[in-house]
C-alpha cells in the first residue's frame, strides 16, 4: 500500500508535511460563494500543444461557473513538474495540475495529491466516471484509487506523406502496416527522393518513452517486472534490435530527435510515427506542401499491437473543501462531452468518450471531415498501459533506460549489450 512519505525537492533539505489518504474535511455539494483556484497547464505553454484551445476551455468553465475564478500557470510539460513540487515545498500547493503519466506513483506516494474516491462522494464519482473508457480511467489508479483523472491522451499513430509515397513509386493508399513494410518504404523513400525515410518519436529526450514502449510491448516485452528492469530482455531487446535494423538499411533517419516534428512538418521525411497530439500543428505545416495522411502504428508480422498512452491527467492537490468542491466541477467539466469535442478537434488528442464520436452535436461533423483520425481512434481497442518506474529515483532510471536505448539504435557496438549495461545500472536505483 501507499504510505506518504517526505517530499525530497532536488537537493534541497526542505520538507513538506502531507496529510494522510482520506484526511479531509467534507467537501460542499456546489459552490455558492466565490472561489479561486489555481490550475497549473502545459498545454497552455505552446501554440502548438493546444494554448487556444485550452483558453477556450477555460472560458467555457468560467462562463457555466461565474463563482469561480481559475487562475492558470502555463508551464512547459517538461518542466512543470519541478514547479508544482518547487511550489508545494514553498508552501503554496496547487489546487489542479495536469502532469503526465510517468509521475503517477511519485505524485500518489510522495506528493499528496487527493483520491478523488476520499474527496468525491460515490454516487457523484460513479455518475461523472459513466462513459468515459475504461481503459483510460485505469491509467490514473495507484493501488485500486483514482489519483489522476484521464484528461488530453494519445496513442502513437504513423504520420505519412503521401506526396513523397507517390514520388518513390509507392502506393499511399496501402501505407506501411508492420515493421517489415516500414523497412521497405523507408528505403524506397530515401533512394527514390534523397528525402528522410522514417523515424519514431522513441528516443525522448522528454516524450518519447510512451513511443518506446508501445514498440517493445507490440513485440510482447515491457520495461519492468514489479521491481526488476526486464527492457534488456529478449522480446523488448528483440524490438530495438529491429529500429537498429532499420538505421543500418537506411530507411531509419539518423537526425537529432528533437528535430524529426520539424523534419515531417517541413515535407522532408515519409513517415513519422508519434502522438496525434501533433495532429493539427501538423496539418497546418503541411498546408500546401503535401498532402498528409496518417495510419495506425505497425506491428510485427501477426502480432497486434499494443499502443500505449502518452498525455496527462488531472490531479488534484486542495485540502480546502471550498476550492476542492471548484477544482472537482473543473475536472469534471474538462472531462465532460463538449470539452473533449474541442480537445479532439482543436488539439488532436483521443476523445475519451467515445459516444461522442459519431454524435452530431459533438465529433460526428468533424470525423466526416477529418475520417484519416479514425484510425488514432482504432487502435484505443488496444490501449496498454504506459509503465512507470516506481520509487525516488524513478527519473533517473527512465533516463538510463532511454540512453541505452539511444545508444543500443545509433551506436556502433552490441545493441543487447548497450541494453543490458543501462539496465544493470538502472538496477541499482530501484526500491
Amino acid at each position: 500500500m501507499l504510505r506518504r512519505t517526505t517530499l525530497k525537492f532536488t537537493a534541497a533539505l526542505a520538507a513538506v508535511s502531507l496529510l494522510p489518504s482520506g484526511a479531509f474535511a467534507e467537501m460542499p455539494a456546489s459552490v455558492d460563494k466565490p472561489v479561486t483556484i489555481n490550475f497549473y497547464n502545459y498545454n497552455l505553454a505552446s501554440a502548438s500543444a493546444g494554448a487556444d484551445a485550452t483558453k477556450e476551455l477555460i472560458a467555457g468553465f468560467e462562463k457555466k461557473f461565474p463563482n469561480i475564478k481559475v487562475e492558470t500557470v502555463a508551464v512547459p510539460s517538461n518542466e512543470i513538474m519541478a514547479r508544482v513540487q518547487a511550489g508545494i515545498v514553498a508552501g503554496k500547493q496547487p489546487d489542479v495540475a495536469q502532469l503526465v503519466f510517468r509521475d503517477l506513483i511519485y505524485i500518489a506516494s510522495d506528493l499528496g495529491a487527493n483520491a478523488l474516491e476520499d474527496m468525491v462522494d460515490a454516487n457523484e464519482l460513479k455518475e461523472q466516471l459513466t462513459g468515459m473508457i475504461p481503459q483510460g480511467l485505469e491509467l490514473g489508479k495507484v493501488d485500486g484509487k483514482t489519483y489522476g483523472l484521464a484528461y488530453t491522451f494519445s496513442t502513437p499513430i504513423l504520420f505519412y506523406n503521401a506526396d513523397l509515397f507517390k514520388q518513390a513509386g509507392l502506393d499511399p493508399d496501402k501505407p506501411p502496416r508492420t515493421w517489415d513494410d516500414i523497412n521497405v518504404a523507408g528505403k524506397t523513400i530515401k533512394e527514390k527522393t534523397g528525402k528522410n525515410g522514417f523515424f519514431p518519436g522513441a528516443y525522448g529526450p522528454t516524450d518519447g518513452t510512451f513511443v518506446y514502449q508501445s514498440i517493445v510491448m507490440s513485440n510482447g516485452g515491457k520495461v519492468r517486472d514489479g521491481n526488476k528492469l526486464t527492457f534488456a530482455d529478449k522480446d523488448a531487446a528483440d524490438a530495438v534490435k529491429m529500429l537498429r535494423n532499420l538505421v543500418d538499411s537506411g530507411a531509419h533517419a539518423k537526425i537529432d530527435p528533437a528535430s524529426a516534428s520539424d523534419t515531417f512538418a517541413a515535407g522532408n521525411m515519409g513517415m513519422f510515427l508519434y502522438t496525434s497530439a501533433l495532429l493539427s500543428s501538423v496539418k497546418k505545416s503541411a498546408q500546401g506542401k503535401f498532402e498528409l495522411r496518417l495510419a495506425p502504428m505497425p506491428s510485427f508480422g501477426d502480432k497486434p499491437t499494443a499502443p500505449t498512452n502518452s498525455g496527462s491527467a488531472l490531479f488534484v492537490f486542495s485540502k480546502d473543501p471550498d476550492k476542492q468542491r471548484a477544482s472537482y466541477e473543473l475536472l469534471k467539466y474538462l472531462t465532460s462531452k463538449e470539452a473533449y469535442t474541442i480537445i479532439t478537434s482543436k488539439i488532436g488528442y483521443l476523445p475519451l468518450r467515445l459516444d461522442i464520436v459519431d454524435d452530431p452535436n459533438y465529433l460526428g461533423p468533424w470525423l466526416k471531415e477529418n475520417p484519416m483520425f479514425r484510425a488514432n481512434i482504432k487502435q484505443l481497442d488496444r490501449l496498454t498501459a504506459n509503465i512507470a518506474f516506481p520509487g525516488p529515483n524513478y527519473r533517473q532510471v527512465e533516463k538510463m533506460m532511454m540512453d541505452g536505448v539511444r545508444e543500443a539504435v545509433f551506436g556502433s557496438g552490441d545493441p543487447v549489450e548497450a541494453l543490458k549495461s543501462a539496465q544493470e545500472q538502472g538496477q541499482d536505483l530501484m526500491p
